[in-house]
This record gives C-alpha cells, structure tokens and sequence, in this order.
C-alpha cells in the first residue's frame, strides 16, 4: 500500500523531520471524486511523494507586534490597537451617522430571537427573513461546501468542536458557519471588518440560533466588545479558531493566553493574520498549530486573483458611478490582487501603473504591459489610486497633499495601515459625507479627495463578492479545521503549517461540475513516463501554477 511509504516535511529550524499525516476522516472523506467517479487518492500524506513543506517564512521586522494592546476597553471609548488590521483609532461610526438607520446601538438593544434565545448582538433581529434568503441564494453558487455538507453530515467530523470565529459576515460566510454546524460544531463568531458585516445575514444566523457578535458600522470599542462576548461566556471554552486577519488570535493571546492550553488549532486565511503567525512562530511564543490557508493554492490564485479582477470594478462603481474608460489609475502592488486589480482596470481601457518592491512582481507587471513607476512620479496625474500591498503607509500625507483634485484613494488589502487616514484628521481639512462609504476630504484650497471606507477594505466594504470564488475559499477552510481538530496529539507541532497539494486539488474537483469540465486522465504509460500517481498530486508543492 502507498501509505506503506514515509513521507516527510522539515523543520524550519532544526531541518529535523517529523512524520505528518491527515486525518482519518479526510482520508475517506475523500477517496472517490463525486465529479471523476473514479478513485482519487485523499490528501494522505503518507501517500504522498515527498515534498518540502514550509513552515516559517522569513519575514521583515515590523513594528506592528503582537504583544502590544489596547490598555483600557470602555464603554465608548476609541481604544487604539496595535493590530490595525481591521480598525484604526477612527472609525466611521463614531465620526458619522447614517441617517436611515436606527441609530440605537445594538449594545443598549434587547433582543431575542423566534425560540426566545438572546445570546447574539446584531442590529435588527427582525431582518432575519431577508438574511435568510440571501444565504439560500448563496447556497447556489457554493457547491463544494454543500456536497461536503451532505456526505459529512452523518458522520459529524466536528462533533464536540467548539470553533470560534472571526471573519466578514457575509451570506457566503453563512453558508461556511452553517455547513461547520452541520458537521457538529458548535460556533461563536464576530466580524473581522467593521464596515463588511450584512445585518440581515447577521439577523438570520442568530434566528438560526448562531451567537452572532456584529453590525455595519460598528465603533472600534464596539470591534473589540464583540470579539471579546464570543470568547469570554461562562460554560464554554472554545477549541478551535478560525480568524481572518489576526485580531481574534491577537485577543485572546492578550486577554485569555490560559485558553490556549484546550484550543487544537488555528486556521488562518489572510496575509495579515499569517505574516503574525509566522512572528509568533519565529519568536517561540505560538503554542498551538496552525494552518496558513492564504497560501493554499486554492485560496491565493482564486480567491486574491479573481475576486478581486471582478470586485474591484463592483464596489468602485457603487461608490462612485464612475466611467473607467481614459481613467489614469496607480495600482500599489503586483501581488495576486493587484494582478486581479490591474486586469480588470486595463479591460475596462483605463491607464494602469504599477508600483511594486519585489523585481520578480514588477518583471510580471512589466511582462503584462503595465507601466512600472514610483508613486512619487505619478501621484499628481493619476484619476485613482488603490493599495493592496498588506504593508503599512504606502499612501503617506505627503501623497494625499499632492494628489489631485477629485482623486480616488482606496484599499483593496486586509490591513487599514495602507493609507495613511489618521493624517487626515487635522483642523485644516473638511471631511464630508457624500453617501455610506464615500467622504470627501476638502482642503484648505477647495482640493478635494474621494476616500472610500475610510481606507478599509474596499470590495467588502462598500459591495459585494463573487459567491463562487468564496465557496473554494470557504471549503479549504472547512477541511483546515477538520483536519486540525481530528489529528491525533503530536502531529502538529507548535508552528505554522500549509495544506497538502492534494487537498487543493480535491477542492478544485469539487468546483468542476459546475462548468461540466471533464478531467483528463493519465494512463498507466503516461503516469509512469512522468513519474505521478495516477490520482495525484499532479504537481510538486514548489510549483507555482
């Protein structure tokens, strides 16, 4: 038999190998492709060739840590966190208020839902009926969560996992929570952006009996106040964690570290919430494993690549009702999203530059026909400027003063940091709703920017996201967290891991009916020639697809 054979990852430290295998249920789970109707080897890795599996990367010292926090919670009060992935010490809630909506803080609300359960804070439970319908609509475009729903339902591979979560609450995220509650867990869940949270989705999972932590436009108190109601309940200790950017791992680190000794694991899908976890990793204070799902094939090409090609133009749009056509616009970033960013830009016959760091990136961009620039060279000609870097004050005050008038600035990265906002609360400058999302920033001369989601998450916050692409992400998350939680002891170590390749490509196989694409199959000749198990992996972890 194939698992007969040893196959190893490394340590990034030590180079010592240590044997790491799937779990059992992973391993049946996915023997037999519903799409091929063939036997497809599960992501066992005893059955795997041997590869190199990173575990740490080495990245640059920044001054954003982990172990800094805010110092005191209030009630109202604007804390400042160190952890600005999602808020920064202004946020829209407390500068402004939307009129259409009532302007009672779900804190001060008492709410119950149908069964008399009130252990949830969203902003109008009544909403729950439309919230529901969104999520059946959701249900449609995500057919690799609900086939995963439905051949694991009886068997419950989560039983007794007690996940507790921090992500966008979106109807697609519904369908992850609820496909996770399907399989036996219970969940607990708070939004990772405070701008990106669909109250009705919100409404409906808590009708559903979800305790559901989170609002549109919450304060960044409010931010905090509900990632710390999802972990701090008297009677239950979560086991699992599923963040996405980091602020939940960074809350509890802060404020619960004993909860670490029941927690299993950690999965983690932003580069943010990873570029932390291989801090922590670097530094020896990470004390459970953890699964970097960014980095999944089935993640960073689909989810960063495509989403953005076609979210970028949809929440530019809404904001904006802009014409694309002749548009100059700056793209900071060569990365997944930005390639995504600039091909959508450059269809739509804008004039697309490129900043970049890394001469790899820039070689792409430049290959791709995008002019490569420094930000100082083009910022006073440029219609649009987007970020989607991950790092910190790529859009400093120097280039907000010298930019033009009626200029765009916005995000398309995980981490408010991009933009340098805070320079912009200044006596001197005018701040003026335009409508939900959108402000002008009017200077002393009459200039003015159009900022949108005060430099957050654009596509997110200020529209929506392709369901489809989110199902691919939302199901390596899945299998992440159910892997991790059925491991025996040991096989993780207290670092930062990636998925096996041959779990990308079954969630891959997944997605495939929905074209009524039909795969290739290698025969025994053609297999051996290359030296591949007929059923996968088809590529060595190095391959950069």
């Amino acid at each position: 038999m194939l698992s007969s054979k040893k196959k190893y990852i490394v340590n990034g430290n030590s180079g010592i190998k240590a044997q790491v295998r799937l779990s059992s249920y992973l391993q049946s789970c996915c023997r037999y492709s519903h799409y091929c109707k063939r036997p497809v080897a599960f992501p066992l890795l005893s059955c795997f060739r041997p590869f190199f599996w990173h575990k740490q990367i080495q990245f640059a010292d920044q001054k954003q840590e982990f172990n800094k926090r805010p110092t005191k919670i209030g009630r109202r009060s604007l804390s400042r966190s160190i952890s600005q992935s999602s808020t920064d010490s202004y946020s829209s809630a407390a500068s402004y208020t939307d009129s259409s909506d009532d302007e009672t803080s779900p804190r001060d609300k008492q709410q119950k839902n149908s069964k008399g359960n009130s252990d949830f804070c969203v902003k109008n439970i009544k909403q729950a009926e439309f919230g529901r319908r969104e999520i059946e609509i959701a249900e449609q475009e995500m057919p690799a969560l609900m086939a995963l729903r439905k051949r694991a339902q009886g068997e419950k591979p989560l039983a007794g996992a007690k996940i507790v979560g921090c992500t966008h609450i979106t109807a697609q995220t519904a369908v992850l929570m609820e496909t996770l509650g399907a399989l036996g867990a219970q969940c607990r869940w708070a939004a990772c952006n405070i701008y990106s949270t669909l109250n009705e989705v919100a409404a409906a999972l808590a009708e559903s009996g979800f305790p559901v932590f989170a609002w549109k436009g919450e304060s960044e108190d409010d931010f905090w106040w509900c990632i710390d109601r999802c972990v701090n309940v008297e009677g239950w200790q979560p086991n699992m964690i599923l963040d996405d950017g980091g602020d939940l791992t960074h809350w509890i680190y802060k404020k619960y570290p004993n909860m670490f000794k029941k927690i299993k694991g950690i999965v983690e899908e932003s580069v943010t919430g990873v570029h932390r976890l291989y801090q922590l990793s670097k530094a020896g204070k990470l004390c459970v494993p953890a699964m970097n799902v960014n980095d999944s094939v089935t993640k960073q090409k689909f989810d960063n690549l495509y989403c953005c090609r076609e979210s970028i133009l949809d929440g530019l749009k809404r904001t904006t009702d802009m014409m694309f056509g002749g548009k100059q616009v700056v793209v900071c970033g060569y990365g997944e999203v930005g390639k995504g960013c600039c091909a959508a830009l450059k269809a739509m016959g804008s004039i697309v530059y490129v900043t970049e760091i890394d001469p790899i990136c820039a070689l792409q961009a430049c290959m791709d026909g995008f002019r490569l620039v420094k930000l100082n060279e083009v910022i006073r000609q440029v219609d649009i400027v987007i970020t989607c870097t991950g790092n910190k004050n790529v859009v400093t005050r120097e280039h907000l003063d010298r930019m033009k008038n009626s200029c765009i600035v916005c995000n398309m990265g995980h981490s408010n940091t991009e933009i340098d906002v805070a320079s912009l609360r200044t006596p001197e400058l005018t701040w003026e709703r335009v409508r939900s999302q959108v402000d002008h920033v009017i200077w002393p001369d009459g200039k003015r920017i159009i900022l949108l989601a005060e430099g957050r998450l654009l596509n997110l916050s200020c529209s929506t996201v392709p369901t489809f692409v989110l199902s691919i992400t939302a199901t390596t998350q899945a299998l992440a967290l159910i892997e991790l939680y059925n491991a025996p002891e040991g096989r993780y170590k207290q670092d930062v891991y990636l998925l096996p390749k041959k779990m990308d490509e079954y969630v891959a196989s997944l997605h495939l009916p929905t074209f009524d694409a039909h795969l290739t199959e290698l025969t025994d000749e053609q297999a051996k020639y290359l030296g591949l198990n007929k059923n996968g992996p088809f590529k060595p972890n190095y391959y950069r697809y």
